[in-house]
């Protein structure tokens, strides 16, 4: 039963190894708001807290290393830990949206030891609730809404705080090929493992498989069966089952989900991680490793999964295959989304022996995937920015140009710029140079469209235009080394 505090309190809601070869290079990686009479002891704490904790959480890594079959049945206490959740409150977004309470970050961190004494408590003696998230909707790029889930900022605490013990325990457990949403991992070092796997390695046929609406079809009863082979510490189990069932509040109805994870949570991608390491990961090391007649490399990063074979026949058997293991747990490719296609350093060749055209390419985080030469005629594979994404982002940043059209030319210059340099550091690979440098030119036709639009004259003078880029947006710059250099340098 929860206290009169705790009631008033929150608001009421409706009830890697390669087959047969050795592991392959490319899996060798495997301001605040408070008040400032609180803001030193509150850093101050934080800092001592930071120690703390990673120390404890170390001590839960060791033991999880030395022995992967070991169920922990005590772990709750490393997430009530004062420390633990003062340093999950601190990792927060300070700028993200509030949940349905509507309480922001700096609202909680008004009475900060307060509120996560009050927490703690309650997580101790199983007070704690899990409030519905608010449910929101973001475009994606082809021009679908993608559903997010933003929880009360408590929620988002205790989940910060969870996922830091249970990562402890899962990195270990984590095969080196997956890279989505973990610790020390990116995009770009899944981009690079997967770069070096089709250079270094006999593929010549990938298949990009994509699973249909993934998180919304994780199955609840196969998610905590498959936590439960590690954790045996039922208190956490029931955490996991609370945000699960949780709910979500569109427009002032609450909805229950039956299936999927609610993403916008610090919790999903690790369960997601979860689901797959068991539904996935396993069985395909374990299938490359018994079943494969030649070379195989896997690059997964969340459910964006690419197999490269060498033989056509590894590739036909391992679909087949993976849709009936991912059935089982009811997950399913998606049928215009997965293709097996042939691509690697003999495609080219091959192709045009069959009188067919060129190798067809693939998308992988964003890139277009092609078979390329370099200027003395070698193979490489070749990176170009996903034309869709382009499109959309264009897209985007015209709109913003409109309702941005009154707006000062230097404010807007300091946007674009922004705007502009977080594009190149994420795209600006080795080959990309091209694409970067279009991009920029068409921000300046945008912007100079706009500018002619709030202009007396209905018009900019393209020497103006040319001051104004030159000062404001960014040349392209390539930011990212060869992948082959820093897959080296990271392994």
């Amino acid at each position: 039963m929860m206290d009169e505090r705790e009631k008033s309190d929150r608001p009421t809601v409706p009830a890697k190894s390669l087959n047969k070869a050795g592991q392959p290079a490319a899996e060798e990686m495997e301001e605040s708001g408070l008040a400032k009479r609180n803001l030193h002891q509150s850093n101050t704490l934080r800092m001592q807290g930071r120690a703390s904790v990673s120390n404890r959480l170390e001590l839960v890594r060791q033991a999880a290393q030395r022995d992967k079959r070991m169920k922990f049945t005590a772990l709750l206490h490393h997430v009530y830990a004062l420390e633990t959740l003062r340093e999950a409150y601190f990792d927060l977004k300070r700028d993200a949206a509030a949940g349905v309470d509507e309480e922001t970050w700096q609202d909680y961190g008004q009475d900060l030891e307060g509120n996560l004494q009050d927490l703690s408590a309650r997580l101790k003696r199983g007070a704690y609730r899990a409030l519905p998230v608010r449910r929101v909707y973001i475009p994606k790029a082809d021009g679908r809404q993608r559903p997010l889930g933003v929880p009360v900022v408590e929620d988002k605490i205790v989940q910060r705080a969870t996922v830091a013990v249970l990562n402890a325990i899962y990195e270990t457990e984590f095969l080196g090929f997956s890279y989505g949403f973990r610790p020390g991992r990116s995009q770009h070092n899944a981009l690079d493992a997967l770069n070096v796997g089709l250079m270094k390695r006999q593929v010549n046929w990938v298949l990009d498989a994509d699973i249909r609406g993934f998180f919304e079809a994780i199955s609840h009863d196969w998610l905590v069966k498959f936590v439960e082979h590690r954790i045996g510490d039922r208190r956490v189990v029931r955490l996991i089952q609370k945000w699960l069932k949780a709910g979500a509040l569109e427009n002032g109805t609450w909805t229950q989900q039956a299936e999927g994870t609610q993403q916008g949570g610090s919790a999903s991608p690790l369960l997601a991680n979860i689901y797959l390491h068991y539904v996935f990961d396993l069985w395909v090391h374990r299938w490359r490793q018994r079943s494969a007649s030649g070379e195989v490399i896997v690059v997964r990063f969340a459910d964006d999964i690419i197999v490269g074979f060498q033989y056509r026949s590894d590739a036909e058997r391992c679909l087949a295959e993976m849709r009936e293991r991912l059935m089982k747990f009811g997950l399913e490719l998606h049928p215009q989304k997965t293709r097996l296609l042939e691509f690697g350093r003999w495609a080219a060749v091959n192709r045009r022996r069959r009188g067919l055209g060129k190798p067809e390419t693939f998308n992988f985080l964003g890139f277009t995937h092609i078979c390329g030469k370099t200027k003395k005629g070698w193979f490489t594979v070749a990176r170009q920015t996903e034309r869709r994404r382009t499109q959309a982002k264009l897209k985007e940043i015209k709109a913003e140009l409109r309702r941005r059209l009154h707006v000062p030319v230097p404010d807007v210059g300091q946007w674009l710029r922004s705007v502009v340099t977080g594009h190149f550091r994420y795209y600006g690979v080795p080959g990309n140079y091209k694409a970067l440098a279009g991009f920029r030119d068409r921000i300046s036709q945008l912007w100079h469209r706009a500018l002619g639009r709030r202009s007396q004259k209905g018009h900019v003078t393209w020497e103006r235009m040319a001051r104004l880029t030159t000062r404001w947006l960014p040349r392209a710059h390539i930011y990212h080394p060869q992948p082959l250099a820093r897959l080296g340098v990271t392994t």
